[in-house]
């Protein structure tokens, strides 16, 4: 196959950042996607729809002129986060739900949820107003293993949740696990997944085997090669329940190769092209378009998109480095040869 055309896809998460850096990137995801979910977790973070729609408008303010991309904007959740902001959310079209970070599981996630308890009033209205809950499935527990951290908030935080609360929607962000896709797979069409393009490509043997690599780093964190099979068999099935979603998170080159470095891969540039690799890689680039293009949208209740993007056999290299701001960064398989090339044909 030479050539493949798809509905133009979305991206249902990712990380945009904020002024020059943000201005450096937003075009990488609006020349490939139609719409895509923007993170909340800048800092101060985004908990109000007013800071949203502001956030949205710098966002429009940085695309090119001819950009169509449309940013679909998460409220962060905290303890304090009021019902009524739930309501003033579910009536401003631009907002697309709340995410729920626990409290020190990822980047700038300090002002997130402590404890689920302290959230069953808002839990209760986003269930009532029909706004749906974006989650980051990771307990922060210090004395659980990380590579155990999503199997153990599935059992302990998601399973309870779901049966409290059996009208609400949620999405269980960046799946990585054979358990997180085995209890999407056994829930009803009000639970979603996303999956993101580096998870599918990677184990965990990317970030560890044979010295450390840092731009590898994510969180949650690549896992066995068992979990990877689960998420390609997962995406590459059809399955309604799971859609693309990125997670491509930029951070300065010298932020990612430190001593503590941050967590995130930068996927943006090449996304389309990152999953088309991962599905050719199982023999399933005819399921494709219903992952990265149908899927998403059902779930959310959104019309699919009339444009189009085609990727063409056409193996170029990856950059080194990409300007960001002040600095640069690092984006995935930097310096590396891909086989495919992605261009957006608008409707």
């Amino acid at each position: 196959m030479d050539s493949i055309t798809l509905a133009t896809p979305d991206d249902w998460h990712l990380h945009l950042r904020d002024g020059a850096a943000m201005a450096d990137i937003v075009d990488h995801s609006a020349r490939q996607f139609g719409r895509a979910v923007v993170m909340p977790n800048l800092k101060p973070p985004v908990t109000t729809v007013t800071a949203a729609l502001e956030y949205r408008g710098r966002i429009l303010a940085a695309l090119p002129d001819d950009a169509r991309f449309e940013p679909l904007m998460a409220l962060y959740l905290t303890d304090a986060t009021p019902a009524d902001e739930v309501r003033r959310a579910a009536e401003t079209p631009e907002i697309i739900g709340f995410k729920l970070y626990p409290a020190g599981a990822t980047t700038h996630s300090e002002a997130g949820v402590t404890a689920i308890g302290k959230i069953q009033r808002t839990l209760e209205a986003l269930e009532r107003h029909d706004v749906p809950l974006l989650v980051h499935g990771e307990v922060t527990d210090a004395e659980i293993d990380i590579f155990d951290r999503e199997a153990r908030f599935i059992e302990s935080v998601l399973k309870p949740l779901v049966r409290r609360f059996p009208a609400l929607r949620i999405v269980l962000e960046h799946v990585t696990t054979k358990e997180g896709v085995e209890f999407v797979q056994g829930c009803g069409p009000r639970i979603g997944a996303t999956i993101t393009a580096h998870h599918l490509l990677y184990n965990r043997n990317a970030l560890l085997a044979g010295g450390i690599r840092p731009h590898h780093y994510c969180l949650p964190v690549l896992k066995r090669e068992s979990h990877r099979q689960a998420l390609v068999s997962a995406a590459t099935s059809g399955d309604a329940h799971f859609f693309l979603g990125t997670d491509s998170a930029p951070h300065p080159r010298p932020h990612k190769e430190s001593a503590c470095g941050c967590a995130g891969c930068y996927t943006a540039f090449t996304a389309v092209e990152l999953y088309a690799l991962a599905f050719e890689r199982a023999g399933a680039l005819d399921k494709l378009e219903r992952f990265a293009s149908h899927n998403g949208a059902d779930f959310y209740g959104l019309p699919r998109n009339r444009g189009t993007l085609t990727l063409h056999r056409a193996p170029w290299r990856i950059p080194d480095a990409l300007p960001f701001g002040r600095d640069s960064l690092v984006p995935a398989m930097a310096g590396e040869d891909i086989p495919w090339r992605a261009s957006r044909h608008p409707g």
